[in-house]
C-alpha cells in the first residue's frame, strides 16, 4: 500500500490518493481534479473509490466529478444526503476493494454531524486512517463552522470520535485532511501526517478525559471564519459543475461590472494600480483571501503583469466558487494611480517614533494576545472590508500599516487607498520584529 497526498498550502488541506496493487482509493479531492487523475493514471491504476469524509466548509469538492470521469464509486458518509447519486457510508459497514484491501467507515462526527472516517485494511489488518476533520496532527477538526448553537454539542462529539480512532493500533497511520494553514482546525496544526501512536503521545486534545473539559478547550479561543465558508456546504450538498477552464481573454480595460483584483507583487502595486481595485498578490492564500473579501461569486477581472502567469489565480478562485473571471488587464510596475509606500523595518520604526504617527495592526486577534505594540489601532483585515476604518485614524496624516509578513498589511492598504487614506506598508516583517526594534532601539 502507498498514499500520495497532495497539499493545497493556501487553504490548510491535502487529498489523498492511496494505491494497492494497480487499484485506486481517492480521498477529499478538491475541484481541479486533473491533478489527482493524472497521478493516478502515471501510477496505472484503477480508481475503485472516490471517499468524502464529510460536507466539506472550505472548499468546494472534487469527488464527484472525479467519480464521472474515471467510473469509480463514489462514496459519501450516510447522513450527509447531498443531492446526486452515491453509496452512503455506514459505521462499520465495510467497502470491498478487492486484492485484499478494505475500506470501513467509521462514524466520527464532531467537525460537522455526518463526519465519517476511513480505515483501510489490509488483509484485515488496520493500516491507515483517513481522519477528514476528525482526529489531526496534534489537534483536531473545530466543531464550530455550523454556528455557535451547535458548537458544544459537536464538541462533545469531537471527543467521542477522537477516542474512537485513538483506540486503532499504534502503528495505523493517520491522514487527515485538515493541517497547517487551514481555519478548519482548533489550533495550528504541525506535520500533515502521522500515526495513532504518534498522536497519543503528543496529541494534547487526547490527554483530556472529561468531555466538557474538552469541549471547552475546543471552543476557547475559535480564529475567525471565512466569510466563502457558509457558500461551501450547500454547494457541496447540492452538487458542484466542472472545473471552469483557467484560460481567460486578455482586456484592455476591466469588464463592466466586475470587480478588480490585482495580483501583481506588491511593489508594483504601490508604485501604480487601478483606482477601485482590491490589492491581494498572487501567493498560495490568494483565492482564500480574494474569497473572504469579495462579493462572494460575482464577476472579477484580474490584473496581472505582462507575462505573469494568471492560472494559478483562476484555479484558485475556482476551487471556492469564483467562476466567472472575465479576463486579465496586464498592468506594468508604475502605471496607474499611486497606491501607497513600502518601507522596511528600520524606516518603519523611525516613522512610528515621529510625533503624530498611527499604526494599524490588522492581524487576527489570537496573534496580538501574543505580543502586540503600545498605542496601535487594531482591527483584523477582513473588518476592515466589512466596518470601515477605525475612527482612530486620521486620513490627513499616513497610516502604517502592519501584520505578521506584511501580506495582509498589504491587501489593507489597497483598501486604505481605496477609502482616501495614505498608507505605509511594513514589508519583510511583522509586528513581532517591530515591537522587539522598538524595545532595543528606544527614540534619542
Amino acid at each position: 500500500m502507498d498514499v500520495t497526498s497532495f497539499r493545497t498550502p493556501g487553504l490548510g488541506d491535502q487529498s489523498h490518493l492511496l494505491t494497492h496493487e494497480g487499484a485506486g482509493v481517492l480521498v477529499d479531492p478538491q475541484r481541479d481534479v486533473g491533478r489527482f487523475l493524472d497521478a493516478a493514471a502515471e501510477r496505472d491504476v484503477e480508481l475503485r473509490f472516490v471517499l468524502e469524509t464529510h460536507l466539506h466548509n472550505d472548499y468546494l469538492s472534487g469527488a464527484a466529478e472525479a467519480a464521472r470521469r474515471t467510473g469509480a464509486e463514489l462514496v459519501l458518509p450516510a447522513a450527509a444526503a447531498p443531492a446526486y447519486r452515491h453509496t452512503p457510508a455506514f459505521h462499520l459497514e465495510d467497502l470491498d476493494g478487492g486484492a485484499g484491501l478494505t475500506v470501513r467507515p467509521v462514524h466520527t462526527p464532531g467537525h460537522t454531524p455526518e463526519h465519517t472516517s476511513y480505515v483501510v485494511l489490509v488483509d484485515g489488518e488496520p493500516v491507515a486512517v483517513f481522519s477528514g476533520g476528525s482526529l489531526l496532527v496534534a489537534t483536531a477538526g473545530r466543531p464550530d463552522l455550523l454556528g455557535p448553537e451547535r458548537a458544544r454539542s459537536l464538541a462533545r462529539l469531537q471527543h467521542l470520535s477522537l477516542r474512537r480512532l485513538a483506540a486503532l493500533p499504534p502503528a495505523t497511520e493517520l491522514y487527515p485532511t485538515h493541517g497547517a494553514g487551514s481555519f478548519c482546525t482548533a489550533s495550528d496544526a504541525g506535520r500533515h501526517t502521522s500515526t495513532i501512536g504518534a498522536e497519543l503521545k503528543d496529541n494534547p486534545l487526547l490527554g483530556v478525559a472529561d468531555a466538557e473539559e474538552f469541549a471547552d478547550r475546543l471552543l476557547a479561543d475559535p480564529m475567525p471564519i471565512p466569510a466563502f465558508y457558509r457558500h461551501m456546504g450547500p454547494a457541496n450538498t447540492l452538487g458542484v459543475p466542472p472545473m471552469p477552464s483557467v484560460a481567460v481573454p486578455e482586456l484592455a480595460e476591466p469588464a463592466p461590472g466586475s470587480h478588480v483584483v490585482d495580483l501583481r507583487p506588491r511593489s508594483s502595486q504601490a508604485r501604480g494600480r487601478l483606482p477601485g481595485s482590491y490589492g491581494i498578490e498572487l501567493d498560495d492564500d490568494f483565492g482564500s483571501w480574494a474569497g473572504w473579501l469579495l462579493p462572494y461569486g460575482e464577476p472579477v477581472t484580474l490584473v496581472a503583469e505582462p507575462g505573469q502567469d494568471t492560472a494559478e489565480a483562476v484555479t484558485q478562485l475556482a476551487r471556492i466558487g469564483f467562476d466567472d473571471v472575465r479576463g486579465v488587464v496586464r498592468l506594468p510596475a508604475g502605471a496607474g494611480a499611486p497606491a501607497y509606500e513600502l518601507a522596511g523595518l528600520r524606516d518603519f520604526a523611525e516613522r512610528l517614533r515621529r510625533p503624530g504617527a498611527q499604526l494599524l495592526d490588522v492581524r487576527m486577534p489570537g496573534e496580538r494576545e501574543q505580543v502586540r505594540v503600545e498605542g496601535a489601532v487594531e482591527r483584523f483585515l477582513p473588518e476592515l472590508f466589512t466596518e470601515g476604518v477605525p475612527d482612530a485614524l486620521d486620513p490627513a496624516r499616513p497610516v502604517l500599516v502592519a501584520c505578521a509578513t506584511g501580506r495582509r498589511a498589504s491587501i489593507a492598504a489597497a483598501e486604505l487607498t481605496r477609502r482616501g487614506y495614505r498608507p505605509v506598508v511594513l514589508t519583510g516583517a511583522g509586528i513581532a520584529e517591530l515591537a522587539e526594534t522598538l524595545r532595543v532601539s528606544p527614540a534619542p
